[in-house]
């Protein structure tokens, strides 16, 4: 009795042992036998896995046959199935991963999974980061849709503005476009430069003779140093002469010291009013005195007459009556 209850309850464990394998070949049956025709590497229990993981099988599996079908790496040290799992729910690509990893695979670019991988987590977009190291692109500076402004302006020694517009092509550097600059580092600098280097030529007509000498010069300065870049060439794509400025500044220059050299003049001459005026008032109190010292005489001599102070002086050979020989 005790032995066919034992056979019993191995037969019920077989019995719920082989449904589960029924339900498990039905529902992964089809995608199990897909990627292995596809040599996808892709277990059944890896798909029950990714089920309960809550893992998009559908994008895993065609990713994982792109793979495989690419040949690349499709062991435990390249682009696994747990691999892809763990980039996925960390958020990122598969499909995008996957897709540069073939793109610089078939271009001859060392790039492994961990390194793309990286770069998507980053929010880099990493197959345009391979297209772009594969067939470099063009961005102008100055760029339109960030400043606003089509060229830039700089003014050579002799004081005349040539208004630039520069074409720098570059291709992505892979091995620092974790952490390194972006575009807008790369336009910031090659502006500064051509500036700078056109600010340093003696005048304009140099550089509109010899535009290529400022795109050497600035392509010497190494301004992809620490970019997600690598600047191929710098083109002088435009080049305006504008206003000129010094001799627009030396002009109102001299207008400013026409009018301190004015005002100077005006300063003096108005000074020399009132020390005319000065003058004119010391004359005057000069002649009040005169004329105060002549109204005095009278005032002296009746004083005198009636004192009786008031002598007249002997003439040669006359004799004063009241006077003895």
């Amino acid at each position: 009795m005790e032995g066919l209850v034992l056979l019993a309850v191995i037969g019920g464990v077989l019995g719920f042992g082989l449904l589960m394998l029924a339900i498990v070949f039905m529902r992964y049956g089809a995608k199990w036998f897909q990627a292995f025709m596809s040599g996808a590497d892709v277990s059944m229990w890896s798909l029950v896995g990714m089920d309960f993981r809550q893992v998009d099988i559908a994008t895993m599996l065609a990713t994982k046959i792109k793979a495989a079908q690419a040949g690349l790496d499709i062991s435990h040290g390249g682009v696994s199935t747990t691999r892809l799992e763990a980039h996925y729910l960390a958020g990122g690509s598969v499909v995008n991963v996957v897709q540069a990893i073939i793109a610089a695979h078939r271009a001859g670019i060392d790039l492994d999974f961990d390194r793309a991988a990286a770069i998507d987590l980053a929010g880099r977009d990493v197959v345009d980061a391979v297209r772009t190291s594969v067939l470099p692109k063009v961005i102008d500076c100055p760029d339109p849709r960030r400043s606003g402004k089509t060229t830039l302006s700089a003014i050579a020694r002799n004081g005349v503005e040539l208004r630039v517009r520069a074409r720098v092509t570059v291709r992505t550097n892979l091995e620092q476009l974790i952490g390194g600059a972006t575009e807008e580092t790369i336009i910031a600098r090659v502006g500064e430069s051509i500036i700078s280097s056109i600010g340093s030529s003696d005048t304009h007509l140099q550089v509109l003779e010899n535009p290529d000498r400022i795109s050497k010069a600035v392509l010497a300065r190494g301004l992809d140093a620490h970019t997600a870049f690598q600047i191929v060439s710098i083109d002088i794509a435009d080049i305006d002469v504008g206003e000129n400025i010094g001799a627009r500044l030396q002009a109102d220059q001299a207008e400013a010291d026409t009018r301190v050299a004015r005002a100077e003049a005006e300063r003096r001459r108005a000074e020399a009013v009132a020390v005319e005026q000065e003058n004119k008032a010391k004359v005057a109190a000069n002649r009040a005195q005169v004329v105060l010292a002549e109204a005095a005489v009278p005032r002296a001599m009746a004083d005198a007459f009636r004192k009786g102070r008031l002598e007249v002086a002997p003439q040669d050979g006359y004799a004063d009556p009241g006077t003895t020989a």
